[in-house]
């Protein structure tokens, strides 16, 4: 059975990836020419339009961006002009909680890299596992995503999550920003008074005894990390320091709300700056997460409710309550296939509540804030990474959404993906335009 398990999965394998290898882009080349886009409707990130806009950049950074009824221009400085007039203009998308590069075939256990073995993982690297060849990047980006933060699955402590670029040779190349979180999955705290076997006085003893557990760790962890040279290495405690130190943060994976209280409690105690992932009772518990400052990172809108007497479109205001209550929000789209729609999961909140650049600032800005890298990306500012796209729709409209162009670090990335040449294929076979 071994045998012949082995042999399924080895022409599995040779019949999904043979005939895409061909269709993988090459990374672009740095910036060497001076370029001036002209004309864009521009979306800054940071609420900010400009209708008639001007953006130069060059060595791969913005260098200039204004309205061009305003700002004195000196085209002969710039070696390439290009023409923009009726397209929009907008910074990279960021997807945070993704794991773009590490899963490739669902069905094909030997293409999936997203976990390790055990329960307590705080050292483990998703990073050095992200594959750059990933046959999925290319059509993610094709729809302006063009930074990713690549987190690890399973387990209690998943591990530690980076941010990416996704146009690169290695992993190496790829990074932005290595290690910047770590990942924890909440006890689950719901009683279930119908649990074959488990008592309802058992199930909140086995909940009491992995909190504790955590609670154990965190404080080991605090106490390592006050050690600048221990005489023993922990690479578990090693990992955490920064917690700690406040270099990483704590990506907290919970929605009942009992949840998100106990792992906002803990977070307090220790002193760590906590992100609170899922969180689809984070409407309950708003002045608590504002007043500890906890950034929710909301996992999909499109999806029912978590309870049948809730509103059935809960989940679409969600971005809005948390917004209005002060909150800071980040919209993702986990997995790796599925987040080439994050664009649409996130422009459904704005027929609920929240406009188109405020739904803009949950994929750019905010998820940079959170990151610790809106130094860099996030916005289209002078100084910033010259990382944005043209579409000549709407970016957060299915019918009208259309990237044209896009650049990561100024270098001009190839859109070509399996998809466009499938695409291509077929409506040249039947004669279609």
């Amino acid at each position: 059975m071994n045998i012949i398990k082995f042999i399924f999965t080895t022409i599995l394998l040779s019949v999904a990836i043979t005939p895409l290898s061909a269709q993988q882009p090459i990374p672009a080349p740095a910036q060497t020419k001076r370029i001036l886009i002209m004309g864009a409707t521009a979306h800054l990130g940071n609420g900010t339009v400009i209708n008639n806009s001007v953006l130069g950049f060059a060595n791969g950074k913005i260098v200039l961006v204004g309205d061009a009824s305003i700002v004195r221009l000196n085209k002969s400085a710039f070696d390439t002009i290009i023409s923009a007039e009726g397209m929009h203009l907008y910074p990279g998308l960021i997807a945070l909680n993704t794991q773009l590069g590490l899963n490739e075939i669902e069905a094909v256990r030997a293409t999936n890299d997203q976990s390790e073995t055990g329960e307590m993982n705080p050292s483990a690297r998703s990073i050095i596992a992200y594959n750059t060849d990933s046959k999925v990047t290319p059509t993610v980006r094709s729809n302006g995503i063009l930074l990713a933060e690549i987190a690890p699955g399973g387990a209690r402590i998943s591990g530690q999550s980076s941010v990416v670029q996704l146009d690169a040779w290695n992993w190496e190349d790829a990074m932005v920003k290595s290690d910047a979180g770590i990942h924890l999955n909440w006890p689950g705290m719901q009683i279930s008074p119908s649990s074959p076997g488990k008592s309802q006085q058992e199930q909140e003893k086995k909940i009491a005894s992995e909190i504790e557990k955590l609670h154990n760790l965190f404080a080991d962890a605090s106490a390592y990390s006050g050690i600048n040279s221990p005489d023993k290495i922990n690479l578990n405690l090693e990992a955490m320091r920064g917690l700690f130190t406040g270099s990483k943060k704590l990506f907290v994976h919970c929605g009942y709300v009992k949840e998100i209280i106990s792992a906002a409690d803990m977070c307090h105690e220790f002193g760590i700056s906590m992100v609170l992932v899922g969180g689809e009772d984070s409407w309950m518990v708003t002045d608590l997460l504002k007043a500890r400052n906890i950034p929710v990172v909301i996992s999909n809108t499109h999806k029912l409710p978590s309870r049948e007497d809730e509103a059935v479109d809960l989940p679409y205001r969600l971005p809005a309550i948390l917004h209005n209550a002060g909150i800071q929000i980040a919209i993702s789209e986990p997995g790796f296939w599925q987040v080439r729609n994050l664009p649409f999961q996130s422009g459904t909140a704005s027929a609920y509540g929240l406009t188109k650049e405020e739904i803009l600032s949950a994929v750019t800005r905010d998820p940079a804030a959170i990151l610790g890298i809106l130094d860099t990306y996030g916005t289209l500012e002078e100084g910033k990474s010259a990382t944005f796209f043209l579409s000549s729709g709407d970016i957060f409209d299915m019918k009208t959404n259309s990237v044209q162009s896009a650049w990561i670090n100024g270098r001009s990335i190839d859109l070509r993906n399996i998809q466009t040449a499938l695409n291509r294929k077929f409506r040249d076979k039947y004669g279609l335009k």
